[in-house]
């Protein structure tokens, strides 16, 4: 049975870059490349055939921070497809990313420097906006679209004759610190990225806790300091080219998904003389807020699912 792969925000940088490797393991995969940009993902699906020409590579459109466009895809998905092996939630966005300089120096002559290069806490800030639908567009994007993305695939993900895996591309900037329960959506922060990633961390063990038991299994990947059009641009491009590892996350393909640790994040590392391994790493994450906030996100998606079907009555009355 050839796998079927989902890859979210798949026409460029760590998405593309996946893609190529997954085919690279697996030519007879059915490979579907989920993006917002219709003309990118083309491009991209051409780009792939040139190197892979016999691969089966299908386009979804979809923008995760749309809630309607996140129904309509998977709505699309389950039509044309009747299994699901993995699911990489890989679209993100990180929007106006700016370094408060005086932090950053005041690092560089800091015992924590080390620390603060390979996750930017404390130094790291963006602007946000709200949706049309009333959601933190970061909050939207990164973490709820992909939410409301696996509930409404769970037909496919949820089967008796197969496991399938869920893998969430988080960050060494999702910290603890960034993240409030009482402020799930980052409203009050200026670290709505790093909120959002530690928001996937602990979501992704409670889906383990909730969906283990029928044959769907989360895994969260940090991809390293890696350079995309998420991070070009907040520092000098030499700067990258010094520190930017090789990204080795293909590695959860070949692995059994029962196998894998749900407290640990995968993070891809290149040793000092080039070789590249994928190294597990305990989150700090716990049961009690893991569990907390799929609860607040089953409530808003009802919350989200009403707004929906309300605009979908005005529009109808109208007509």
């Amino acid at each position: 049975m050839k796998k079927v792969v989902l890859v979210t925000g798949a026409n460029s940088g760590i998405g593309l870059a996946l893609c190529e490797r997954l085919l690279s393991q697996d030519a007879q995969l059915q490979l579907c490349l989920a993006c917002r940009n219709m003309q990118r993902a083309e491009a991209a699906r051409q780009a792939l055939l040139v190197s892979h020409p016999q691969a089966q590579v299908s386009l979804l459109h979809l923008d995760v921070g749309n809630m309607r466009s996140v129904v309509r895809a998977a709505e699309e998905f389950k039509q044309k497809y009747n299994r699901l092996d993995y699911l990489y939630l890989n679209a993100g966005i990180m929007p106006n990313p700016r370094v408060d300089h005086k932090a950053f120096y005041k690092g560089l002559f800091s015992r924590n420097v080390v620390h603060m290069f390979a996750t930017a806490e404390g130094i790291l800030t963006q602007e946000d906006k709200v949706t049309p639908i009333g959601l933190q567009e970061v909050f939207a994007t990164n973490l709820f679209g992909h939410f409301l993305l696996v509930r409404e695939l769970e037909p496919l993900l949820c089967q008796t004759d197969h496991n399938s895996l869920v893998i969430w591309t988080s960050s060494s900037n999702a910290q603890r610190s960034a993240f409030s329960l009482d402020d799930m959506q980052h409203q009050k922060g200026h670290e709505p990225y790093s909120s959002s990633k530690y928001a996937s961390d602990l979501l992704s063990f409670a889906l383990n806790h909730r969906y283990n038991s029928r044959g769907l299994y989360s895994s969260v990947i940090c991809p390293g300091l890696v350079m995309t059009n998420l991070t070009y641009g907040i520092l000098p491009s030499f700067f990258w080219t010094l520190i930017m590892p090789i990204m080795w996350l293909f590695w959860l393909f070949m692995q059994k998904p029962e196998s894998l640790d749900p407290m640990a994040k995968y993070h891809s590392l290149t040793s000092g003389l080039g070789n590249n391994y994928t190294l597990p790493r305990k989150m700090d994450i716990d049961e009690r807020n893991s569990e907390a906030l799929y609860v607040k996100l089953l409530e808003l998606e009802d919350t989200v699912r009403k707004k929906l079907r309300d605009e979908d009555l005005d529009i109808k009355a109208k007509i």
